[in-house]
């Protein structure tokens, strides 16, 4: 799982013990751990005669930032969100005091110095954020639910998570950095074979289309066997079952998938709808099934649930709505992992809060979202920009899997973009979504529009073939808010995937980090009527090597990707 095969963690790390002058002498450790990527701390309540428990109020711990940089953060204005929005940039002189910084927050110092502020391992703790103080900044904690002033109630020995100050003078560093897997533990999952990766068909995405025949649309078998077919021809791995048309798989009173009613029972699916009969001919084609479920209606019955859905044959589920990031739904979430691996289920977390490296210790947790993502552009009226891929891709991507809706295949020009709930819209060139199935890192990948949207289209094939794991990363150039090429090693084979921001450029992309030897290398480039094609896109073959450059011709929010296998 994850951005590399092979991890090494070097540090040097320092315990500094505070003994309390009082009688009870309770003592609290700081231990910092210094890569050379950056540095961490955390706070540690060893087990003491004196202290059983303890309750927590505030942690202040204060970062004080040297002269004015630039902040590229996601400003909220409380504690109950989804963690999705528009990133801003200001001096940090002109941040608010009463704004509440999401993390990763991105930092740029003058001669491009790089610093990112973010939190790994967050276990039975709140969730953080950062707020101004002193002129730099200081933690906040997510509060317990129904009050303001209780953040953490534990049981000692306990630590809170590490916090991370991830530093180089390349931006792109961060993005290859493991120094949050490194502060995570390992996997408490022994036997990980059932664990698969892959892409998934995502039908909520593109409107629920289906194409014009004799079979009634809906949630029932000929719908879903449709998009499995579409999966089991183009080799996607997973087709997820969500329902349809506003309204869940399974039997509830809810008035849409968000909305909780009265009633639900994530183990009996609505009567039109037979899911033994779409796992059993899912499995037939090689292809997995995965479900969307409310967390609402999943948590009352976890247990009950997982074991049907093993019985059934489902492969995982995406959990939905959670919009917090409190210790009490941080510990649910974990809970969630712990009993979805008991019954080998993977989760894809949804409306939910940035990953902190945990997926080392739960492999089976795939991808989350925590992103304002291309979803958005069903219903935001000017779209996301080719800007915002790039806000999240030096930002939420240095967290983890970032789950995105990717595979939108519809192109337009700024101008001519309009909000459709049916078969959405994208910004940005047919190349510079290629450019995101490298880009972006998620276990499992969206092929979020609809059958008929792809087969036959140029690029496809691509989409087809590229992974999701992978054994190598190497950031070859980049800037934030302009531009960004990553290469990603799969077994003996490379991908390479670029994205631009609004502004036409040619960009140099260095093959040296190619190991000796042949590769045939396929590229998919901006066509030269891109600005009016959006969709048009060249695809050229050839044989490289470690001392070739390829030229990238970027349009406007274009994109180029390649392909190389090793000869």
């Amino acid at each position: 799982m994850g951005k590399a095969k092979h991890v090494v963690s070097n540090y040097q790390q320092a315990t500094i013990p505070f003994i309390e002058n009082a009688a009870a002498k309770r003592v609290i450790n700081i231990v910092v751990r210094v890569f050379n990527d950056g540095v961490a701390f955390r706070y540690e309540f060893p087990e003491q005669k004196n202290w059983g428990a303890y309750t927590l109020t505030d942690e202040n711990s204060e970062f004080n930032i040297v002269g004015d940089p630039k902040l590229r953060v996601l400003l909220f204005n409380n504690y109950t969100s989804s963690h999705e929005g528009l990133y801003q940039k200001m001096p940090l002189s002109e941040l608010k005091e009463t704004s509440l910084v999401d993390m990763p927050a991105l930092f740029e110092f003058p001669g491009k110095i790089y610093m990112a502020i973010t939190e790994a391992n967050l276990r039975d703790y709140a969730g953080m954020y950062l707020g101004k103080h002193n002129g730099g900044l200081i933690s906040k904690l997510s509060p317990l639910p129904g009050q303001q002033a209780i953040k953490v109630k534990a049981i000692i020995p306990h630590h809170t998570p590490w916090r991370v100050m991830m530093i180089s003078d390349r931006a792109g560093a961060l993005i290859e950095s493991n120094i949050l897997t490194n502060l995570n533990e390992p996997s408490t999952i022994k036997d990980v074979s059932w664990i698969k990766p892959g892409k998934t068909s995502f039908h909520w995405w593109n409107g629920d289309v289906m194409p014009d025949t004799s079979i009634t649309p809906g949630a029932n078998f000929e719908f879903n066997k449709y998009y499995i077919d579409f999966c089991a021809r183009n080799h996607i791995e997973y087709h997820s079952v969500i329902g349809y048309g506003g309204f869940s798989w399974y039997r509830t009173d809810w008035p849409g998938y968000g909305t909780p009613g009265t009633y639900s029972d994530v183990t009996k699916p609505v009567a039109s709808l037979d899911m033994q009969k779409i796992c059993d001919y899912a499995k037939s084609k090689g292809v997995n099934i995965h479900v969307w479920v409310n967390w609402h209606a999943l948590y009352p019955q976890l247990e009950e649930a997982f074991t049907q859905f093993e019985k059934w044959g489902v492969k995982g589920m995406m959990v939905d709505f959670l919009d917090r990031d409190d210790q009490l739904m941080v510990k649910i979430q974990e809970e969630i992992l712990q009993k979805a691996a008991q019954h080998h289920l993977f989760i894809q977390f949804h409306g939910a809060y940035k990953p902190t490296g945990l997926s080392r210790t739960y492999p089976n947790e795939f991808t989350r979202e925590g992103s304002y993502n291309y979803e958005n552009n069903k219903w935001l009226k000017t779209g996301l920009t080719p800007e915002h891929d790039l806000d999240i891709a030096y930002t939420r991507l240095l967290a983890g899997p970032t789950d995105y809706h990717l595979g939108g295949f519809r192109a337009v020009s700024p101008a001519e973009f309009k909000t459709q709930f049916i078969r959405p819209f994208m910004i940005g060139t047919r190349c510079h979504m290629l450019g995101m199935y490298v880009v972006m890192e998620s276990y499992l990948h969206m092929v979020a529009d609809y059958p008929q949207a792809y087969e036959g289209q140029p690029g496809f094939d691509f989409v087809r073939n590229v992974p999701t794991v992978w054994d190598e990363t190497k950031v070859l150039n980049g800037e934030p808010g302009e531009f960004l090429t990553i290469a990603r090693r799969h077994g003996n084979d490379w991908y390479v995937g670029t994205i631009n921001n609004s502004q036409p450029r040619t960009l140099n992309i260095p093959l040296n980090f190619l190991p000796t030897g042949n590769y045939k290398t396929e590229v998919y480039l901006d066509a030269k009527d891109v600005a009016t094609n959006p969709n048009h896109l060249t695809k050229q073959i050839s044989i490289t090597n470690s001392s070739d450059m390829l030229i990238a011709p970027l349009g406007a929010g274009g994109g180029q990707v390649m392909r190389l296998v090793k000869e």
